[in-house]
């Protein structure tokens, strides 16, 4: 009986020294599954569930770094990933997605640093080239990006990405004609992307094909139709074609969807202009030159409106 006991309290310890790596490892599952569904809120609680049991578990740090990421609080992802990192210092995914955050944060130096790192940890990987690229767009060394988006595609040549974004700085570059090749190049890869269109859709509005650039970025809202960047695109194209009231109605869906949207701002000052509402217009146009005084279009309708 007493050999028994003894057993049975040998199982005990052993049933409850297990647990605490379960539990944390269901939370992380459960966590995990609630992001899949869209429950981003629900995901949260449970990876602060999982660190409850365990403060050193880096991925469960990652995840909820990603979560938070998905509401756009890119504070608290970064000190999240960066929490993760000061337990893991090679988590390459961990720099991979603060790299992520820092662009969305607008830290374009910090981003470029994390994919720095992220190709020394991984140089064959292509996410740290990728990531380079991004960076030095953003920071206008298109052609430090354009060689990035190489890397990047030569060491994953049936990935789209690389050709989309490569177009992306042709576009930024006035190189249309090579925008457009690798466009091509990308829809043959993956024809169900939205982006595709939709930047083909910006090379016809600059090229003044109003109709095609409508044509294409229907295309893009076909795929992803809640996308307001798509739709303030669509509103713009509209309103130089001269339906005023529609395109008025896709800024204003992009607006509800972002109401920082300083492109959207200029459109609706654009749309008042063209109705004659100077007042309104400028309204909208003096708002968005404060914070972006370089933005397309706007010093042509401001000038206009001053005169």
């Amino acid at each position: 009986m007493k050999i028994f006991r003894l057993l049975a309290v040998l199982l005990i310890c052993l049933i409850a020294c297990d647990s605490k790596e379960d539990k944390k490892g269901r939370f992380l599952l459960k966590g995990n599954a609630k992001l899949e569904e869209g429950d981003i809120k629900g995901a949260i609680q449970f990876y602060e569930e999982a660190i409850k049991l365990d403060r050193d578990y880096e991925d469960a740090w990652l995840n909820k770094g990603v979560s938070h990421q998905k509401l756009r609080n890119l504070e608290q992802a970064i000190k999240d990933f960066t929490h993760a990192l000061s337990i893991r210092p090679d988590f390459a995914e961990a720099f991979y997605q603060r790299s992520l955050a820092h662009l969305d944060f607008g830290e374009n130096y910090k981003a470029l640093s994390d994919a720095e790192t992220l190709i020394a940890l991984e140089p064959d990987n292509p996410k740290g080239y990728f990531l380079k690229g991004l960076s030095n767009t953003e920071l206008k060394k298109f052609d430090a990006a354009l060689e990035a988006f190489d890397i990047a595609s030569g060491h994953d040549p049936g990935n789209a990405e690389p050709f989309i974004n490569r177009a992306t700085v042709h576009y930024y570059m006035g190189n249309w004609n090579k925008a457009k090749d690798d466009l091509l190049k990308a829809e043959k890869l993956n024809p169900d992307e939205p982006n595709i269109y939709n930047l083909r859709s910006l090379i016809f509005f600059e090229e003044g094909a109003y109709e095609l650039a409508l044509k294409e970025v229907d295309k893009a809202i076909s795929f992803q139709p809640q996308q307001p960047y798509y739709h303030n695109n669509r509103g713009l194209y509209k309103l130089y074609l001269g339906d005023l009231e529609a395109g008025l109605k896709d800024i204003n869906y992009s607006l509800k969807q972002n109401s920082r949207n300083l492109h959207a701002l200029r459109n609706k000052g654009i749309y008042h202009y063209l109705k004659g509402e100077e007042d309104m217009a400028k309204k909208y146009l003096l708002e968005v030159e404060e914070k972006e005084p370089e933005m397309p279009l706007l010093k042509e309708f401001l000038k206009q409106d001053s005169e």
